[in-house]
């Protein structure tokens, strides 16, 4: 189970785009990576294809090390700890100590 889920909230704590927050759009639990939603945007250039028959220059959201995020809980960013409920695995809020999902 991880800590970090899509369309989970967060707040990024560290680089270029500090105290932004926004949704989780993917995670990558293998390299540890999180893409935000408008945040670490980057720049690239396309050639034209079948998806997308124009090319030219797009913007879009680049991924981010899952550790320079923190889950937000009721407006407050918290730690994730994990607990028990009705005997299913749950995520913890560390800072109200309430169950997430």
């Amino acid at each position: 189970m991880q800590k970090i889920k899509k369309d989970d909230t967060v707040k990024i704590i560290a680089g270029k785009d500090k105290d932004k927050t926004g949704k989780v759009l993917s995670v990558d639990v293998k390299n540890h990576k999180v893409k935000v939603e408008g945040c670490n945007m980057v720049t690239k250039h396309t050639k034209p294809s079948a998806q997308n028959q124009q090319g030219g220059i797009i913007h879009e959201e680049a991924p981010l090390d899952i550790s320079n995020v923190m889950l937000v809980v009721d407006g407050k960013t918290t730690r994730v700890g994990f607990g028990e409920k009705d005997g299913k695995k749950v995520r913890i809020a560390k800072a109200t100590g309430k169950a997430i999902d």
